[in-house]
């Protein structure tokens, strides 16, 4: 447990998340929410920006309802925020650490929140 806490505050520290601007329970809670294999690959995919769910479950390769539920477990710890268009729930990253930790780990997509969406009106 000991390793765990000096690992993440590591992490914190080469992602330059500000360690007193935010309480230690709030970055082990990020990392928590970052730390499932679907939900890391969502958080991927809406690094571009704001997606439908019809675009993300096709994405991740999941069922909707696993894909449902990886989303509400993102909203409920704040890393995510949602807005229904009609019968359509969009998703984006609400949480900006998340764009650190993914710079951190190499990856380099655009971060310009775009509205789109594979069902058509």
């Amino acid at each position: 447990m000991y390793f765990v806490v000096l690992s993440i505050i590591a992490l914190a520290r080469f992602i330059n998340i500000d360690i007193h601007q935010y309480d230690m329970k709030e970055n082990l809670e990020l990392l928590k929410a970052m730390a499932d294999e679907t939900r890391f690959t969502i958080l991927d995919f809406l690094l571009d920006g704001e997606k439908c769910v019809c675009e993300i479950f096709p994405y991740v390769k999941r069922t909707q309802s696993t894909v449902s539920i990886h989303l509400g477990n993102l909203e409920d710890a704040g890393v995510l925020e949602s807005r229904r268009d009609g019968k359509k729930i969009f998703y984006r990253i609400k949480d900006k650490r998340v764009f650190d930790v993914f710079k951190a780990l190499g990856f380099s997509k655009g971060k310009i929140l775009k509205q789109s969406c594979c069902c058509e009106k």
